[in-house]
């Protein structure tokens, strides 16, 4: 299973290799034809480019996706740049390069952002991938398979040979991509403005593929060796096939483990023990690839560097960021969610949507958990707040200790005298990061929708915050015009976990003249209905991966629109009532909804909301690029993804009609 060998004592003869003349019941005559099979010292060299040519193909397909996120960072710059000059339509395309760039990149968003729902209950873990990570996956094998049988007809009996040893290059030549996937401080994500979790997602089918190639160099190779009944005398006399066995059960450990169901199982003793077995493979490959294959080893001495430099470079940014470790309050609110709010001196700066890594060790020695940091850096005094939903180990603990009563740390948000040191606890926490933030600017779109799902909203809360904040502190006027904010959520009290950075980003925003519509459905509330009211059970039909679902009776007008039947425990008010003229215009007035005590500033309906309703009224009334943000249930963000290529198309966007285009994010790891 020799991928190199020293070329001094190698047969350089161009003749194709085969058995005339040889006996192969001679021990003398067999050991020394199975030596000239495994003679690869051309094979070698011709394997070595085709993972030259793998390596050109990885550095071209970042370079194209490098320039597109240049280009679309440039616009948008432009597009700030023009508003704060205070020229009319910022976010609209008027020159014909930027009107060319703009059907470009219609014409990809169509293609890519469509993606199948989740339809099988049983399957929770389960999640197709959008078109356009599944295109691109497609193409990473089929270029592969070409490199590895493209040109490659050894003829003689080196033909097996030749097709195993390839695959072995192409192997091997998988691990430097593996390791640069995978960092946080990923050079690939500079790049391409990729999040280092969506690349994840790469980096996992990255394995499977070199696992299939590993399984071709091991069964062509051990077909060349049966063919001429070789088998036994090759692992006897041999150690290739046995440390190549070993790496094999080690990367086949891995890619099983990395599996949904597994991954998910025992989070932490997952990344622990792939830690382990990562090192463990790295030492299994270094033992099969035999001394003098330094070709072929420079694939190996590679990761292991970026990977050192990386864990180099997070603990020493850990080192800073808890060289005086934070201190974290908790606040335990409805519907089983923890509000941790933590204040570090040192982390000052993250980008909207970042996420970090935070510790507690009150809670568990050496765990830790990724959440999206809700606040910005202006409010709060710099803390940096989460909202972590309970679930099992770290998170459950949190909760369990949590301080039920917020009233110190109220008062501290709204800059009243500090409560006694009695009435909140704090615990000495421990933050990584921020990661993230690799999402295009919003404050650059004309108008845009946030849509959440439960604890999705705190993608969506760091982004309304954050454009607040600018169009407040920065002084200059923005291209974003207005936003729709919609969450979903189980219960009406559940709007309590952000409701004072709601009401605040409410006053800025429209203080700043930008129009801003929040909208809350509620799916299962009792305060939504009477008592006379029709309600069943969560035991009727319904898609569960939107969210939580508790059914209500619902009816269609003679417009064929959803209306509740429900009726309110007060009287309901119509949104054209309640709302300002900009939001009649971008709600479904046929749905009644109500202003609640726990967030004046928002509509409540109950049930959940026509994602093509609220999505046409957002596209229909944008003075250029729109943009939209969906973080939640897989099934709410698959039907907005399908949704925005479903009006994409309909208004034809960007190829003469007129229609402006729209830009879609989804914050999740698929």
């Amino acid at each position: 299973m020799d991928m190199d060998m020293d070329s001094m004592g190698s047969s350089m003869s161009s003749e194709p290799l085969t058995t005339e003349g040889v006996d192969f019941s001679n021990t003398t005559q067999a050991a020394e034809f199975l030596d000239n099979l495994l003679d690869d010292t051309r094979i070698s060299v011709i394997g070595n480019t085709y993972a030259r040519y793998f390596w050109y193909g990885v550095i071209v397909v970042i370079g194209i996706a490098a320039i597109f996120n240049f280009l679309r960072w440039l616009t948008l710059q432009m597009r700030l740049r023009e508003a704060a000059q205070q020229r009319a339509s910022p976010a609209k395309p008027k020159t014909l390069p930027m009107r060319w760039f703009a059907t470009i990149t219609a014409m990809g968003r169509e293609a890519t952002y469509l993606q199948s729902p989740p339809t099988v209950a049983s399957l929770p873990y389960f999640k197709v991938p959008p078109m356009g990570t599944i295109t691109l996956l497609v193409a990473y094998l089929a270029f592969v398979l070409a490199l590895e049988f493209v040109n490659n007809n050894v003829e003689g009996a080196q033909y097996w040979q030749a097709l195993g040893i390839r695959a072995g290059w192409l192997a091997v030549a998988q691990v430097p991509l593996l390791v640069l996937l995978i960092n946080k401080n990923n050079i690939i994500g500079l790049l391409t403005g990729a999040s280092y979790e969506r690349l994840n997602v790469i980096h996992r089918w990255s394995a499977r593929i070199m696992l299939l190639l590993a399984i071709f160099h091991f069964a062509f190779q051990s077909t060349g060796w049966q063919k001429y009944g070789l088998t036994g005398l090759e692992w006897r006399t041999d150690e290739c096939p046995k440390t190549g066995i070993a790496a094999f059960a080690i990367l086949l450990w891995m890619n099983l483990t990395t599996a949904a169901p597994m991954r998910y199982f025992n989070y932490e003793f997952f990344v622990v023990q792939h830690i382990i077995t990562f090192f463990g493979f790295i030492v299994a490959i270094m033992l099969h690839l035999p001394s003098t294959a330094l070709t072929s080893r420079v694939y190996i001495y590679i990761p292991i560097a970026v990977y050192l430099l990386d864990r180099i470079i997070r603990t020493a940014r850990l080192a800073w960021n808890n060289i005086r470790a934070g201190r974290a309050a908790l606040s335990l609110l409805d519907g089983g969610v923890t509000k941790v709010r933590v204040s570090c001196k040192t982390v000052k700066y993250w980008r909207p949507g970042s996420h970090a890594i935070i510790s507690m060790p009150r809670f568990g020695f050496m765990q830790s958990h990724p959440a999206t940091i809700v606040s910005t850096p202006q409010p709060h005094g710099g803390d940096l707040v989460f909202i972590l939903k309970s679930h099992k180990g770290f998170t459950k603990r949190i909760m369990e200790n949590a301080n039920s009563s917020a009233t110190a740390l109220i008062s501290k948000e709204n800059g009243e005298d500090a409560a006694p040191a009695a009435q909140v606890t704090t615990h000495r926490a421990f933050i990584d990061g921020p990661y993230g933030g690799s999402q295009s600017d919003f404050a650059a779109f004309d108008s845009i929708c946030l849509i959440a799902g439960s604890t999705g909203v705190t993608f969506s809360m760091s982004v309304l915050q954050g454009i607040a904040d600018r169009a407040t502190h920065i002084g200059k006027r923005l291209p974003v015009q207005r936003i729709h904010f919609v969450w979903c959520v189980k219960d009406t009290d559940w709007a309590s976990w952000i409701s004072e950075e709601l009401a605040a980003a409410y006053g800025m925003l429209q203080a700043a003249g930008i129009e801003l519509i929040i909208s809350i459905y509620v799916t299962c509330a009792d305060k939504f209905t009477s008592p006379g009211s029709v309600v069943r059970d969560c035991a009727c039909e319904c898609d569960k991966s939107k969210g939580p679902c508790c059914c209500v009776a619902v009816d269609e007008d003679e417009k064929g629109e959803v209306v509740d039947k429900i009726t309110p425990t007060k009287a309901p008010i119509s949104v054209r009532d309640i709302s300002s003229s900009a939001a009649s215009r971008n709600a479904d007035t046929t749905t009644v909804g109500r202003r609640m005590p726990i967030l004046p500033c928002a509509v409540f309906y109950s049930g959940r909301p026509q994602i093509g309703k609220v999505l046409s009224d957002l596209l229909d009334n944008a003075d250029g690029e729109a943009g939209v943000a969906a973080c939640g249930p897989p099934g709410l963000t698959s039907e907005v993804r399908n949704t925005v290529v479903r009006l994409s198309d309909e208004r034809a966007i960007h190829k003469g009609t007129g229609a402006q285009g729209c830009y879609l994010h989804v914050e999740s790891s698929v």
